[in-house]
């Protein structure tokens, strides 16, 4: 009875996951909008926190940042509620998409009418960049921290574990910098339940003493466990989101099944032709919600051949087995993370950690406004000028006026399909 109270906000957990367009940097701006701004069920300090804490973290980013907000506000039960509502609208449409492969390359679909969301996302993260330099920005410290970040951040965004080291680095200098004792935070301690840890280092052993075994012995079935390990081991090491993932799948399905000694040494290796792998990792940037929902796709191909049942079974493996080590991974370390905010050392460091946070946003704003080629804007190219126009609307529309984010994102969703 207890989680009738919050059907509001797995509603708006809904909402978001049908219009979040735009991979982790835009949802995080919509997060903005909607949790913080709207709803309040955080602070704009607490949602740069929890994104710090999880970009620090292997897995899906802005899923985990997700499921905290839902702890925050009902534990555990809700937290796996807001889990399960965020990723099964994508995984659902992902999985679908390996069904109706065959008609869509048949059918050529066109992205022409998601044309604008790239745009969209991009005014979304500015918005979020803006509203968290106005609350974390506040010296002389924290201002390099920023530039720094953002420099280094712009300039290797592609390598994966530059966020991660760039938030632990500014927390380092931000604790030898900070002279002045301010009050620590008053959170209550929390135990920590080693159960999540224990759970996910068993299944990852498991799964993969599983895999090694049914491939040794061949097993009927040994394609489903090959499956559940290669997406577990995805889900408990890709730092960087679904641009290191889905790259590191392509090598998985796509080149290593190719080469010599595979084929020598295991002939039923799991193998997806590279023209299907590309048409889902292009439509996969299309849809709302995570980019980790490729997963759902990916197995059903890779069970295509088995049968419907057996290809259903393929997207559900997809989805499990690369959502789960995120959760248990953010459910585990999170208290630990609280309990760090007791100490001063934590307090001078988190200064530095959120200015790296607020660096990392704008260095991804100003990344991925780059591929709009504003030069275009000079040459008086119109598409050029509609991509900029939606961006700044976008901006504008998140901080003079009340419309619902996604709102915002059907309405750009929409002019995609009506303007030629």
């Amino acid at each position: 009875m207890k989680l009738l109270r919050h059907i509001q906000f797995l509603r708006a957990v809904f909402m978001h996951a049908i219009t979040a367009f735009g991979g982790p940097q835009g949802h995080l701006g919509m997060m903005m909008k909607t949790f913080v701004q709207e709803r309040k069920d955080l602070t704009a300090e607490e949602l740069l926190d929890f994104n710090a804490f999880c970009q620090l973290l292997p897995g899906a980013s802005s899923t985990q940042t997700l499921t905290l907000i839902g702890f925050k506000r009902g534990r555990l039960p809700l937290a796996i509620l807001t889990l399960i509502v965020w990723i099964l609208p994508a995984s659902i449409i992902m999985g679908s998409l390996s069904f109706l492969l065959e008609y869509i390359e048949r059918e050529g679909l066109s992205d022409h009418g998601f044309r604008f969301i790239q745009p969209m996302a991009i005014g979304f993260l500015a918005f979020a960049s803006f509203r968290a330099f106005t609350l974390v920005i506040r010296n002389r410290l924290t201002r390099w921290v920023m530039v720094l970040s953002m420099l280094t951040t712009y300039f290797f965004f592609k390598t994966p574990w530059i966020f991660p080291i760039v938030i632990i680095l500014s927390g380092w200098v931000s604790s030898v910098l900070t002279r002045e004792k301010g009050e620590v935070a008053r959170v209550e301690y929390r135990p920590i339940k080693w159960g999540n840890i224990v759970i996910f280092l068993s299944i990852f052993l498991i799964s993969g003493l599983l895999s090694e075994v049914s491939r040794k012995q061949e097993w009927e079935s040994r394609r489903s466990f090959n499956l559940f390990e290669n997406f577990y081991r995805f889900g408990s090491i890709v730092f960087g989101g679904g641009d290191v993932l889905v790259p590191m799948m392509y090598e998985q399905y796509v080149v290593r099944p190719t080469s010599e000694r595979i084929q020598k040494r295991n002939q039923n290796v799991i193998r997806i032709e590279r023209d299907e792998f590309l048409t889902g990792a292009g439509i996969v940037r299309a849809i709302p919600g995570p980019v980790f929902s490729i997963s759902s796709y990916v197995g059903g191909l890779a069970m295509k051949n088995s049968g419907i049942s057996m290809q259903i079974l393929g997207c559900v493996i997809g989805m499990v087995g690369i959502f789960l080590p995120s959760a248990l991974l953010v459910l585990f370390f999170y208290p630990v993370w609280q309990n760090l905010h007791r100490y001063q050392v934590i307090y001078r460091s988190l200064k530095g950690i959120n200015a790296a946070v607020v660096g990392i946003m704008t260095a991804s704003t100003v990344y991925l406004a780059k591929d709009m080629h504003f030069m275009g804007i000079v040459e008086g190219q119109a598409s050029v000028w509609l991509q900029f126009g939606v961006m700044l609307l976008t901006f504008l529309s998140l901080m003079f006026t009340r419309i619902p984010a996604p709102v915002i994102a059907l309405i750009c969703l929409a002019l995609g399909f009506l303007i030629n």
